[in-house]
């Protein structure tokens, strides 16, 4: 009988959402004697290898944490720098963006924002609206807490004008009130840089999302980085609180 040779092992299947804390430009930056905005220009360059390495590796949605409503906090030169590179990353990637594909949405506090920046947003979400080979989320200005305060709000506000009752409210309701609507919740959450938490980055979405905390900084993160990741979470088993068989 004639020798079966063994076939290759198909790689996992990649999950449909991915979520990453890009953290450690400043450390990046603090390690080589750079200026903090060196790190931050260098992070953007790891959103497009993250952005084109998600597309080719099949996964549907990338949601970056960009900038969060604490980093407020930071130095205004800082946060100037960090402005001023979001603006040209709005003008300068969308036409490639929306020419790949990808359509992109904004989730977060843009109260905060200036409002060229906030047109520069509203055109790329208007722009590439009708892409469907990624879908890509950027959170700027954002806190999980704050989208979780807001939701209740006006929920309550909907209760008292009587439009339905308390007791209607579940978690669908709960999760349509919110700014990832329409996009479903993330089934692996990555942070870089070593640190081992979420800092209030979807918190409800991230119920049950496989969390992986790597020690590469951002600015060094790739497409090989996310295979490495994507791989992990293949060798994990998820049960959504079943029982293990």
């Amino acid at each position: 009988m004639a020798d079966v040779m063994p076939s290759k092992q198909a790689p996992p299947a990649p999950p449909v959402h991915v979520a990453i804390i890009m953290d450690g430009n400043g450390r990046w930056a603090r390690a080589r004697g750079l200026p903090r905005t060196a790190g931050h220009k260098q992070g953007a360059e790891a959103v497009r290898r993250a952005v084109r390495g998600a597309a080719e590796l099949g996964i549907s949605y990338l949601t970056l944490f960009g900038f969060s409503s604490e980093n407020w906090k930071r130095s205004a030169t800082e946060i100037e720098d960090l402005m001023g590179l979001l603006r040209l990353y709005l003008r300068k990637e969308i036409a490639e963006l929306h020419a790949e594909g990808v359509r992109v949405r904004i989730i977060g506090d843009r109260r905060r924002l200036a409002r060229d920046i906030v047109a520069l947003i509203e055109h790329a979400e208007d722009t590439t609206r009708g892409n469907t080979s990624l879908n890509l989320t950027i959170a700027l200005s954002y806190g999980a807490r704050a989208e979780i305060v807001e939701a209740a709000r006006r929920l309550a506000a909907a209760v008292s004008e009587g439009r339905f009752a308390a007791a209607e409210i579940d978690e669908t309701r709960f999760a349509g009130e919110l700014t990832t609507v329409g996009i479903p919740d993330p089934d692996l959450l990555i942070r870089t840089s070593g640190e081992k938490r979420i800092s209030n980055f979807l918190l409800w979405q991230c119920a049950y999302a496989e969390l992986m905390f790597v020690d590469q900084l951002w600015p060094d993160f790739g497409k090989r980085d996310l295979e490495d990741a994507i791989r992990e979470y293949g060798r994990r088993e998820r049960r959504y609180g079943a029982a293990q068989g």
